[in-house]
């Protein structure tokens, strides 16, 4: 694993030289973009260089993408986004965010899910609903980090970039608890009358979501006073937050919490305790913050690479991907609903045009590693790997259709 890891940190500096010095595109879009056209260049090579495609399918293979980012990339990724947001403006926008990250989630989870149930039984394939609603659950949390920097270019709000912004971070964690709690689904039909199930899936939600907060809480106080307390060590401050994320997160999946929301928590809370945003003249938090925007970068690469690269290791069925092709319709269009439904719910005073910003909140929605990796996690379920193609597809267009176009329409629509 740690030579297939190489070989990746070794494909991420190169991509990255190559979007930076000809391409020039946003970085993660442009690792994914690179990375899907080399994956290309492997299929081709297979017929005629079988040992370097192999080569390439067993990196991607041992670098195991779903418990990789799972129990190392998004740790990391998640606390290291949460640091730099200011806790007091992200308290602004709190039930817009609340509202998205959960009631959200749940909506679009049932509307994709029915949908889906639906266009299957159109083109002849009867695949049950809980399949339908597992896709549903992985395909609705929003990944920012191929858009975010675009948006920080334009003349966006500064309202409507932190709805995006803390909206992708809580609803990673939620959308996971969702589709945990829809597995429980498989063994057993779902009645009305099955209430141990139901509560079974209440108990799990709670446990998942509200300890996640609970115990994140705990981390990021307990994590704020010992770094605070080894301020005059700068190195030693970074090691104490590297332990915080690592241990901390190991911990919470030993007591059954969610791992990401504790990180969210954690990571706001040590991040505004330490004012990392504003105090610039402390070199341990000088450190911090360049240490943790750097691993960042890095980890970002590692996952939209391995995105890239997992294309050749799908199957392709054309029934699937006639579905995930008419997915990327119904997920646009379910993420337009479900916004405009949670959005009407706040009654905004101070937005001049709810029209421009749930199209915005739409468009911008991108998908990510959190629902390739969700996908990959049903591969040995019935219907897995057409879940996988149909997710992927998705999140490619997502990514590179919706992340390549949302600079023009925003601009187009604050000309």
């Amino acid at each position: 694993m740690i030579e297939s890891f190489s070989i990746i940190i070794g494909i991420v500096a190169l991509f990255s030289y190559i979007n930076y010095q000809w391409i020039r595109l946003p970085g993660a879009i442009g690792l994914m973009m690179l990375s899907l056209i080399f994956a290309g260049i492997l299929d081709l090579s297979k017929p005629y260089f079988p040992d370097f495609f192999n080569f390439f399918c067993q990196i991607v293979i041992n670098a195991d993408f779903e418990y990789f980012l799972f129990n190392g990339l998004l740790s990391f990724l998640l606390f290291a986004g949460a640091i730099h947001i200011n806790i007091k403006e992200l308290a602004k926008e709190r039930w817009a965010i609340l509202l998205f990250a959960t009631l959200g989630v749940v909506l679009s989870t049932a509307m994709v899910g029915i949908s889906m149930k639906g266009i299957s039984l159109l083109i002849g394939l009867d695949i049950p609903l809980v399949y339908m609603l597992l896709f549903g659950a992985l395909i609705s949390p929003t990944d920012p980090i191929a858009v975010l920097s675009i948006l920080k270019s334009t003349n966006i709000s500064k309202s409507l970039q932190l709805k995006i912004e803390g909206e992708s971070l809580f609803n990673d964690g939620v959308g996971v608890v969702v589709f945990s709690s829809i597995l429980l689904l498989l063994p057993s039909s779902f009645s009305p009358e099955n209430s141990s199930l139901v509560s079974e899936i209440g108990i799990l939600f709670a446990e998942e979501a509200i300890g996640g907060i609970v115990f994140g809480i705990a981390l990021g106080f307990v994590g704020y006073g010992i770094i605070n307390s080894v301020c005059s060590n700068p190195k030693l401050a970074v090691i104490v937050s590297l332990a915080i994320v690592m241990t901390g997160y190991a911990l919470a999946s030993i007591i059954h919490v969610s791992g990401p929301l504790a990180m969210v928590v954690c990571g706001l809370i040590i991040g505004n305790k330490l004012d990392l945003n504003h105090d610039k003249g402390s070199p341990t938090k000088m450190l911090l913050n360049e240490f943790w925007e750097v691993l960042e970068h890095i980890l970002n690469g590692v996952l939209f690479v391995l995105m890239g690269l997992a294309l050749h290791l799908i199957k392709l069925d054309w029934f699937y991907f006639l579905m995930g092709v008419m997915a990327i319709g119904i997920v646009l269009i379910v993420r337009y609903a479900s916004t405009k439904a949670t959005y009407s719910l706040l009654g905004h005073t101070d937005d001049h045009s709810p029209s421009k910003t749930i199209k915005i909140l739409t468009w911008g929605g991108l998908r990510g590693g959190i629902s390739i990796a969700l996908a990959l996690s049903l591969k040995d379920y019935p219907f897995g790997n057409e879940i996988i193609l149909m997710t992927y597809i998705v999140v490619v267009f997502s990514i590179l259709v919706q992340g390549l176009t949302i600079e023009k329409l925003i601009k187009k629509m604050y000309e």
